[in-house]
């Protein structure tokens, strides 16, 4: 009998030292690891376009139109499906009062050089663009050549013939650029003109967001692009057509290349 016992007295001695030597690998008293964080990584590269227009020198970035697209949308009435379309064209180019004219030409009537992107300076980013009114499609002639035309307050396409007048284009330019402290994107403020159906062109301030898409090398050359969303209302511009709501979205892609 007391051999039994002295077996399970040695048999219970090393049980309580085989926990002793797990609860010694717990690391209780350590603090606990602090949780990796889930915000958000912001990264700014030192990329730097600069506008040209010389055919074969890489350090200058030429307009890449045919890759480009001016999109817009706004709910049909206000409250259902949203319309949508583009603009056919459009240019990166502060266009003066005295470039405001008709162009006989079925290519972009002016160099689209108005602008520079600063990846890391955002302060020295700037840029100026327009879109014929007259040329938004939305893929239905029926709105396209009829009731979109007479809404916007402008007039219809007359083949061959770029218009730049002072009814058909919607401008912006840019004031400022600076980091948008919560992602990679840049918070831009810039000027929104249009006459629209008033009787003399509207000057607003906007603020939208731009987003930089890095440069990638293709077969024979390099595409960069950017992306700029903002809205406006129409109303202020004397749309009063209920076929589109008061605001509408508008989103810029442009794509640039150094061949």
């Amino acid at each position: 009998m007391k051999l039994i016992n002295n077996k399970m007295l040695m048999a219970l001695l090393m049980v309580i030292s085989a926990l002793g030597i797990i609860a010694g690998c717990t690391h209780k008293n350590e603090p606990v690891p602090v949780p990796v964080s889930t915000a958000v990584v912001i990264t700014h590269g030192k990329h730097v376009h600069l506008a040209g227009v010389t055919a074969g020198d890489t350090s200058q970035w030429k307009f890449d139109k045919a890759h480009s697209a001016v999109n817009w949308s706004s709910p049909f009435e206000g409250v259902g499906a949203p319309l949508t379309g583009k603009f056919n064209q459009f240019g990166i180019v502060n266009v003066t009062s005295g470039q405001m004219q008709n162009y006989t030409t079925s290519s972009q009537p002016l160099a689209d050089t108005s602008w520079a992107f600063y990846e890391n300076q955002p302060e020295k980013t700037h840029f100026a663009g327009y879109v014929q009114v007259n040329q938004v499609n939305t893929g239905e002639p029926g709105r396209d050549g009829g009731c979109l035309v007479s809404t916007l307050g402008t007039t219809a396409i007359v083949a061959g013939t770029q218009n730049l007048t002072v009814s058909n284009v919607a401008m912006i330019k840019t004031t400022s650029v600076a980091f948008d402290p919560t992602s990679n994107d840049y918070i831009v403020n810039f000027n929104f003109t249009w006459q629209g159906k008033l009787t003399a062109p509207l000057t607003e301030p906007i603020v939208g967001k731009l987003s930089y898409v890095p440069e990638r090398f293709f077969v024979d050359h390099e595409e960069f692009g950017l992306v700029l969303k903002f809205q406006i209302n129409c109303r202020d511009f004397g749309v009063t057509s209920a076929n589109v709501a008061d605001i509408i979205t508008i989103e810029v892609h442009a794509n640039f290349n150094n061949k």
